[in-house]
């Protein structure tokens, strides 16, 4: 567990499986990624997300109040699949429940995520990225003290609707990662 002034990041367990189906369920909170997914689909990613910190030592956190209230999640998360447009590499992201919007935590739980994976797992390299129209979470990228790194914007084919998806890039400050 990581803790910070106000919040605690969790590895996941099975109490933030409904909740975190619940937060893929609002269509304002997943309107980044074309609506809101099912729970078979949101089963599917909180597995994927436990088999990562399994598997490499890092991956996306539950974000949870003092009290134990699931907020969201956040975390550096691999993404080992050479067939992405920037290769293999590990992506600082986050998501959160709207009520917990607004609040700060976004950049107060990226800040801690991206010292342990910089600090205590050695990682380097880690990248964040948005979506042109993301506002909120270039806000936080900025907040981060991220780089933008333009000559690495890349577009996916959407995997629900197929048509492109475009994506901004930035890169964690050599200076805030450690030499390996």
């Amino acid at each position: 567990m990581i803790e910070t002034d106000r919040l605690r990041l969790h590895i996941w367990d099975e109490r933030h499986r409904a909740p975190f189906a619940a937060m893929h369920a609002d269509a304002e909170v997943m309107a980044d990624l074309g609506g809101p997914i099912d729970r078979v689909a949101s089963d599917e990613k909180f597995e994927r997300y436990r088999a990562a910190e399994r598997e490499h030592g890092t991956s996306r956190f539950a974000v949870e109040s003092p009290e134990g209230a699931f907020l969201g999640y956040c975390g550096v998360m691999p993404r080992m699949d050479a067939r992405h447009p920037l290769g293999p590499h590990f992506e600082i992201g986050w998501r959160f429940a709207r009520s917990a919007w607004g609040h700060g935590y976004a950049t107060e739980s990226a800040r801690a995520a991206l010292d342990h994976a910089t600090g205590i797992r050695g990682l380097a390299g880690i990248i964040a990225y948005a979506m042109p129209d993301n506002r909120r979470s270039q806000a936080v990228i900025a907040r981060l003290g991220l780089i933008r790194t333009p000559e690495r914007d890349f577009t996916l084919t959407h995997p629900r609707h197929g048509g492109p998806w475009h994506f901004w890039m930035w890169a964690v400050p050599a200076a805030a990662t450690p030499a390996r």
